[in-house]
């Protein structure tokens, strides 16, 4: 409506300029012509003889005109119907009449717009003498509305004909859009889902189909240690580890993926987000598992505990019908001398642990893994070299870990086999814990030894993808966390090296 009232006021100024222009033109050439104006002119004074101010008037009151002037060939007005101008110099702005061209135009003067008609006066001989003025004032913006009142009604009539249509039609079309809601109800809705995303402890991620995060809630961000901006930024800009980025991103076979973020365990489960029957994208659900795995831990130990006891239970059991055989036979000699062997081997295992390895964890470790290791018929010799004193308790933890992880993957490498043995190796170096780890079995293949610190990555079998490939991962995390690493390296067997540092690096 507004641009209607606009463009009817432009199209009446547009058709004032036109009408008028030709009035205003054609009386003043009819005054230029008049035989008394070219040859009074030449001579004419201002406020002298009345024989010009008479005809400017006729002429003006003829053509309905506001003003009319007449101009000496200096500029002078000689006549003119406002008495202010008499005697003063004409102000002639853009105006061509002094080259011997008639002009039309508007001028402002004394803050009055006015459309005006210049018309070169000639004499007989055709010189300029002077020039005839004829204009008239632009009509107020109330008398513009006045003349443009029939149409403009009509106009605004049907620009609110079509603006009610257009906003039904517009309204109709948001509402589908919408679902029916109502903006009260879309503003509770999308509050009442910002509350749910942010409030809840698992973390929320969702992505486009060009990998752009188009959702991470507080829990995904702490989590992954995204920044609040990572929103419409893309996973390669955010440099994510390529297993991370891997499990966002393609569809997987287990519904949970465990991943290691810094120093988390994080269980991740990817869905794709269809709309309309057309995937738009993907949602994939984080939970640390970090404190889970710290209870794994504890559940581990029990369950060597428990593991260890039954071995040795299997093996005192073994020896006890050993002996009670050889009573039966009464072969007491040889009774003896079995319970003293069996005792020395005992005495043996324990003093060889304790003497070399001051940390009773880390020795209680090493005593069950042997047992476990005997029961499947493979061998634990601790180099004699070793030697690890009493650490600290932080340290002590991350060397179980590493230790057990190694040892464990040493026994599954070499279970089976024929001369099965696993040699440990301790020592410190230089501020550093080192621990070898060497098995007789057949070594990481060159394809593998690139990867076998990938996390997630297992050349051993299970029937859950997810749940292997993470050991060689965590004591890796571990060896760096604390300024070290683990390498692998081929010799009559897989040769581990870890390297732990005393202090954790900051």
């Amino acid at each position: 409506m507004v641009g209607v009232l606009a463009m009817s006021l432009a199209q009446a100024t547009a058709t004032f300029e036109r009408v008028e222009s030709r009035r205003a033109l054609s009386a003043a050439e009819n005054l230029a012509s008049i035989p008394l104006v070219r040859a009074l002119l030449p001579e004419a004074k201002p406020r002298f003889g009345s024989a010009l101010p008479s005809i400017a008037e006729s002429v003006r009151s003829v053509s309905g005109s506001t003003e009319s002037l007449l101009v000496t060939a200096q500029g002078i007005v000689v006549t003119s119907s406002d008495p202010s101008l008499i005697g003063q110099q004409f102000p002639l702005g853009a105006s061509e009449v002094m080259q011997g061209r008639a002009w039309t135009g508007s001028t402002v003067r004394s803050g009055v717009k006015t459309l005006e008609a210049h018309v070169p006066v000639l004499d007989d001989d055709g010189k300029l003498v002077g020039f005839a003025a004829v204009g008239r004032t632009y009509p107020s913006l109330f008398e513009r509305l006045l003349d443009a009142t029939p149409n403009l009604l009509v106009y605004l009539g049907v620009s609110v004909a079509l603006g009610t249509l257009g906003s039904l039609l517009l309204s109709r079309r948001v509402k589908r859009q919408t679902l029916g809601l109502e903006p009260a109800e879309i503003t509770g809705l999308v509050e009442h889902r910002e509350a749910i995303l942010h409030g809840i402890k698992e973390g929320v991620v969702a992505i486009d189909l060009r990998e752009r995060i188009t959702l991470a809630n507080d829990a995904a961000r702490q989590l992954l240690g995204w920044g609040e901006d990572c929103e419409g930024q893309s996973l390669h800009e955010l440099s994510i580890d390529a297993a991370l980025r891997e499990v966002l991103t393609v569809e997987q076979a287990n519904a949970d993926r465990l991943v290691v973020v810094g120093e988390r365990v994080v269980v991740l489960n990817r869905r794709p987000m269809q709309s309309r029957g057309k995937v738009v994208g993907s949602v994939t659900t984080l939970r640390d598992r970090t404190e889970l795995s710290s209870l794994e831990k504890e559940l581990g130990a029990t369950r060597m505990t428990t593991e260890t006891l039954r071995a040795q239970t299997h093996e005192f059991a073994n020896q006890l019908h050993t002996i009670s055989g050889l009573i039966q036979l009464e072969e007491y000699d040889e009774v003896l001398s079995y319970v003293n062997g069996v005792s020395f081997s005992r005495t043996q295992l324990l003093d060889d642990v304790t003497h070399r390895v001051a940390d009773p964890t880390v020795a209680a470790l090493l005593i069950a893994k042997s047992a476990l290791a005997s029961e499947r018929g493979v061998g634990i010799d601790l180099d004699p070299t070793s030697h690890l004193g009493r650490v600290d308790e932080a340290l002590s933890r991350d060397l179980t870990t590493v230790v057990g992880n190694l040892v464990d993957n040493a026994i599954d490498a070499v279970a089976g086999r024929e001369s099965a043995r696993v040699r440990v190796r301790f020592s410190e170096e230089d501020g550093e814990v080192v621990l070898q780890v060497h098995d007789s079995g057949e070594g990481i293949t060159a394809e593998n030894v690139a990867k076998i610190f990938v996390q997630g990555f297992t050349t051993k079998s299970s029937a859950s993808a997810a749940g292997r490939g993470f050991g060689l991962a965590l004591s890796r995390l571990v060896c760096l966390r604390r300024g070290g690493d683990i390498t692998v390296a081929n010799k009559e067997g897989a040769l581990f090296t870890a390297r732990l540092g005393k202090k954790v690096q900051s």
